[in-house]
């Protein structure tokens, strides 16, 4: 991703975070909000139409790699279905041993697949596709089992953008990323610096103590750009869920929870300079 495409993204982020709290959006209150978030980080948009094309041609080309790749799968899995087929009606051993290892290194080109489709390109976590596929009753938008979903935030993230630059922001989403996988691999990129992680069988009590035992090391950590030094924080809220919640309630709660977090941690965690 360019320099340019990763601040459109973070705009846009922005963008998504200021709508929610608006009971009515129109276009041209969306241009208006986005016009005034792209003089922040000194973003021409004149020439949006360029910038479009540009993001739908770079959005196309991966799709039809995903597509070709999808199709060349298909392609094989049908010769190997018909040379097994043809190999069992002969009782011939030894193509059907050259069946079953052309396969097996299908299923690997298949899952190498899979994942290029359900993770994130920066940071590997997972995206939201996975979490809906996975988790999400697609008829009515609701969760198909129990547990618990915790929003994570990070803290003063513009700021770091702003004084080291976007390389080391995405330098730190794969560190926050890192660290948040070892309490759970269920770690979703949701969007910008916000993150979703789920716990399926652990205690609520249990969970609140791992992230803040995590969140109490990651402050301890001095990371370093160019020859500064920094820190990073987050914030949290934990929802818990039952099969057949719906999805937005739940990550509305956890939401609230986490901006009251969010208010009680900058208390102790005034900027990110150490």
């Amino acid at each position: 991703m360019s320099h340019d495409e990763r601040t459109l993204q973070i705009i846009s982020n922005e963008i998504k975070d200021t709508i929610t709290q608006l009971d009515i959006v129109t276009p041209s209150i969306y241009a208006s909000l986005f016009s005034k978030e792209a003089k922040k980080y000194n973003v021409d948009i004149e020439d949006e139409t360029a910038i479009s094309a540009d993001i739908i041609q770079t959005q196309c080309s991966s799709l039809q790699k995903l597509q070709k790749e999808t199709s060349k799968n298909a392609k094989e899995l049908s010769e190997h279905t018909s040379k097994a087929i043809t190999a069992i009606e002969s009782n011939d051993t030894e193509s059907l041993k050259q069946v079953l290892e052309e396969t097996k290194a299908l299923r690997l080109e298949i899952e190498k697949l899979k994942e290029s489709v359900y993770k994130d390109e920066l940071t590997h976590a997972y995206n939201r596709k996975w979490f809906h596929d996975h988790y999400i009753n697609e008829h009515d938008n609701t969760l198909n089992k129990d547990g618990n979903l915790v929003v994570i935030d990070l803290n003063y993230f513009k700021q770091i953008n702003d004084t080291y630059g976007h390389i080391i922001g995405d330098k730190v989403l794969i560190f926050i990323t890192n660290q948040l996988k070892k309490i759970t691999k269920k770690v979703i990129r949701y969007g910008g610096d916000e993150f979703i992680i789920l716990f399926l069988d652990q205690e609520t009590d249990q969970i609140h103590k791992s992230i803040q035992k995590l969140r109490e090391s990651i402050l301890t950590k001095k990371l370093k750009a160019h020859d500064a030094e920094f820190r990073v924080s987050f914030s949290y809220g934990l929802s818990p869920f039952t099969q057949g919640s719906e999805l937005s309630k739940i990550i509305e709660k956890a939401d609230k929870l986490m901006y009251e977090d969010k208010v009680n941690i900058k208390k102790r965690v005034q900027g990110i300079h150490i």
